[in-house]
């Protein structure tokens, strides 16, 4: 009997299982495998584990890193990529380099560099999931290590200032998606009828910009003017995802709906309380 396993990764909102594109990665391949996950989401970070998110577990061992979490399923027997040709595992390879290299720096920008974005959306998202007082600082500090890394690739010679860099890297970026739509065409998939590695990787790149809901929405702007990696997006959520996405969107509600509940509870007993003592001290008069 396989050993189980368990992937920790941040949760969804605007309708995705995930709103972290490496966690959507592995997800996303999990579900194309057909490995058997147990997914938990991370709610407050003292249950978060240490280091990078996704993080999976199998009995003793401990992976982080899409890249070798993949690795470790396709050990364990779950490979999406056993009818891909040599020249197509090549041409995964260099297009998920490709979307490290050109669109990962426009993808952090959006979620946590952009200040617009990041303090109406960004911040308090993941602050409402992470415990205080952690909460108050973790997600600057997740902001910090987003335009470090953003600097650290892009900030040399020629481009020196802040606002050169970030013209850059939205203008690779929609060269990416560019050649992305293009590379997909009418296909279903990027190699065909059946979704593999490449795929995972692509709509969890994709589908975070493509969904969530910013004021400032430059790259989406530009990837909803390509119509197939939209329809892309939307049937692996619709195929693969259904259930999971209505499960957190009622369970959404079902918070919703209790939180209400104990408030108008504690309002009405605080109402009740502020006369009970109105009827005393008139008595008492």
């Amino acid at each position: 009997m396989a050993a189980p396993m368990e992937l920790s990764c941040w949760g969804g909102d605007w309708g995705l299982p995930s709103l972290h594109p490496e966690s959507l990665t592995v997800m996303a391949y999990a579900k194309f495998s057909g490995a058997p996950l147990t997914v938990n989401t991370i709610n407050n970070s003292w249950r978060a584990p240490k280091g990078d998110v996704p993080v999976l577990i199998s009995e003793d061992i401990v992976i982080s890193q899409p890249a070798k979490i993949l690795n470790f399923l396709r050990k364990q027997k779950y490979n999406a990529d056993y009818e891909l040709s040599a020249k197509q595992g090549a041409d995964t390879l260099a297009y998920i380099a490709l979307l490290e290299e050109k669109l990962l720096p426009a993808l952090l920008h959006t979620f946590w560099v952009e200040a617009e974005n990041y303090c109406s959306v960004t911040k308090p998202w993941f602050a409402s999931r992470i415990a205080f007082p952690l909460s108050l600082y973790l997600p600057g500090r997740m902001s910090r290590e987003a335009l470090n890394r953003i600097l650290l690739t892009r900030g040399g010679p020629p481009l020196y200032s802040l606002t050169e860099v970030e013209a850059q890297i939205y203008r690779d970026a929609k060269e990416c998606l560019n050649l992305l739509s293009k590379r997909l065409g009418t296909s279903q998939f990027f190699f065909g009828d059946t979704p593999t590695t490449l795929d995972a990787f692509v709509f969890g790149f994709l589908a975070p910009i493509y969904k969530v809901c910013f004021p400032r929405v430059q790259l989406q702007e530009h990837l909803k003017q390509l119509p197939n990696l939209c329809r892309f997006c939307d049937d692996i959520l619709t195929c693969y995802f259904r259930l999971t996405v209505l499960g957190f969107a009622y369970f959404n509600e079902i918070k919703t709906q209790a939180i209400y509940d104990y408030l108008r509870a504690v309002l009405q007993r605080t109402c009740m309380l502020h006369m009970g003592r109105g009827r005393s001290n008139a008595a008492a008069v």
